[in-house]
């Protein structure tokens, strides 16, 4: 059984998915839609799609159509899945989910109605650290697991600069301000994405930006933002807390890793750094780089990643680490390029099965509003000062 799928935005991230979705055996035809034509014509040509379309609206009046990938400007997320959904289409959507509780709540209801397949692709859910803590609570290695950390570290002076620049146009300091909490999926969901819980309550902290450069200036930002750091503590259901960091202005080497965990349990504890890992517990500690190390599949100075900043490029090409299991994947992806720690493999794979088999997909609607709606909240707690503010919880999924 195969569906086709439409490609929505032909920019630097939606290539290299187009490339997963057109080798896996449960995808047919393959098409794109942009707002600029002639990004779509050259994505169309390069990775040889079925042909584009004049636009997204063309995209779902068509029946040629089963499915469709959002890879749009985040912000434009919520909207364009719901209307993906209502036009009958199963819908894929790159983080975050959207911007606002009330068009994440519309999301569910849409699904719900429905009962289409909705998936987030968030790249966190299959992060080797985030994979190996999820495998140690299923054992009950933790202990009870009490307190966890997340960070999303990326400097915009590696490669977000030119990112914008690419994506926004003449307008892109504007966009540039994006506040950091409301992008939240990777931080949040690679702590949620191994601890079985949900938050309830945050305060958040947010750090206003002093470069002077345009950026994050709340006079020019198209979201009044002026925060460029900002960190958030959150409890969660059944006890415990966990805190993300979300920075844009920070010392950090963000190419190497940009995302990172930590777990801490009553009998064991698992920490992340930049380019080490390590597995603790009352008798010692135990050196587990190695196993939540991927290897790239791709050189950053491939052709096809000319168009992408350096420093961004190595999210474009890490393979697999050792923690991941490859057994479930298509064979045609063996030999083709990954990202972001070795996600977009089993992302897409998900994705796929799900609609196929009728099944839920990893991050699901209820899963990505636990990922996403947490980071909205605190955004709003760091704009009243640290406030602490409840979080608004839709459940778990409903079986199918």
């Amino acid at each position: 059984m195969t569906f086709s799928l439409g490609i929505v935005g032909a920019g630097q991230f939606s290539g290299q998915f187009a490339k997963l979705f057109l080798a896996h055996p449960g995808v047919g035809d393959v098409y794109v839609t942009d707002l600029l034509p002639e990004r779509a014509e050259q994505l169309a040509a390069a990775e040889r799609l079925a042909g584009t379309f004049p636009s997204y609206q063309a995209m779902l009046e068509s029946e040629a159509v089963d499915a469709v990938a959002i890879f749009t400007q985040r912000w434009t997320h919520g909207p364009l899945v719901i209307q993906g959904l209502n036009a009958g289409k199963h819908v894929y959507s790159a983080v975050p989910m959207a911007i606002t509780h009330e068009e994440i709540a519309a999301i569910i209801d849409t699904v719900r109605a429905t009962g289409l397949t909705y998936m987030m692709g968030e790249t966190s859910q299959y992060n080797p650290a985030t994979v190996h803590a999820r495998n140690q609570i299923a054992e009950g290695s933790f202990g009870r697991l009490f307190y966890a950390e997340g960070d999303y570290v990326h400097d915009m002076d590696l490669g977000f600069y030119e990112a914008y620049q690419y994506s926004g146009g003449e307008n892109w300091k504007a966009t540039a301000s994006y506040p950091p909490l409301l992008y939240p999926t990777h931080s949040v969901g690679g702590v949620l994405g191994a601890w079985q819980t949900h938050a309830v309550s945050v305060s958040a902290i947010g750090v206003r930006d002093d470069r002077g450069d345009g950026v994050f200036d709340e006079e020019i930002s198209q979201f009044g933002n002026d925060f460029s750091n900002a960190t958030a503590l959150f409890e969660v259901a059944g006890g415990g807390s966990f805190r993300t960091n979300e920075f844009r202005r920070v010392g950090y080497p963000s190419h190497i890793r940009e995302s990172r965990f930590r777990f801490f349990g009553t009998d064991a504890s698992m920490e992340q750094l930049a380019t080490v890992a390590f597995w603790q517990d009352k008798k010692g500690v135990k050196d587990i780089s190695e196993l939540l190390e991927p290897k790239p599949t791709m050189s950053p100075d491939d052709p096809s990643l000319q168009h992408i900043a350096p420093e961004l490029r190595a999210a474009f090409t890490s393979g697999s680490a050792p923690v991941h299991d490859r057994s479930r994947l298509p064979r045609e992806f063996d030999h083709l390029h990954n990202g972001h720690e070795g996600s977009h493999h089993f992302l897409v794979d998900d994705f796929v099965t799900a609609v196929n088999t009728r099944t839920l997909p990893s991050v699901n609607a209820w899963v990505a509003a636990r990922y996403t709606l947490p980071g909205i909240v605190a955004h709003e707690s760091a704009r009243q000062g640290g406030a602490r503010l409840e979080i608004p919880d839709f459940g778990d999924a409903p079986q199918m």
